[in-house]
């Protein structure tokens, strides 16, 4: 979790939605490890090609925290495609994450609980 931003690389000529996902943690804790690892996992398997992730340490600069008004971390905010989404963990729940991030939609019957 070295890199501040990580991005994916393009393999079609065609142009295509960009997804700009931040990540919001505090140091290097298992939870902020996790949290990117999911991350990573999650945008390889459904947005191959299409991401930027950039990974934001509240330990070095936390004025970014009043940015996207972060209250809880590790913290992921979705900046596009708009309208903005935030989901709080370590996205290890990745058909929550999915939903969360309009990826998927809410299965019948499912439930939304945080």
């Amino acid at each position: 979790m070295n890199p501040t931003t990580e991005t994916s690389k393009a393999t079609a000529a065609e142009p295509v939605e960009l997804w700009e996902l931040r990540l919001y943690v505090a140091g290097q804790t298992p939870k902020s490890l996790a949290a990117f690892a999911n991350l990573k996992r999650l945008c390889e398997e459904h947005l191959p090609a299409r991401y930027v992730i950039e990974v934001i340490d509240l330990l070095k600069t936390p004025q970014l925290a009043e940015d996207d008004q972060i209250l809880a971390i590790p913290t992921l905010v979705r900046k596009l495609p708009v309208p903005i989404r935030k989901i709080i963990g370590d996205l290890s729940n990745i058909e929550r994450v999915l939903v969360g991030l309009d990826l998927r939609p809410l299965t019948p019957g499912g439930n939304d609980e945080n």
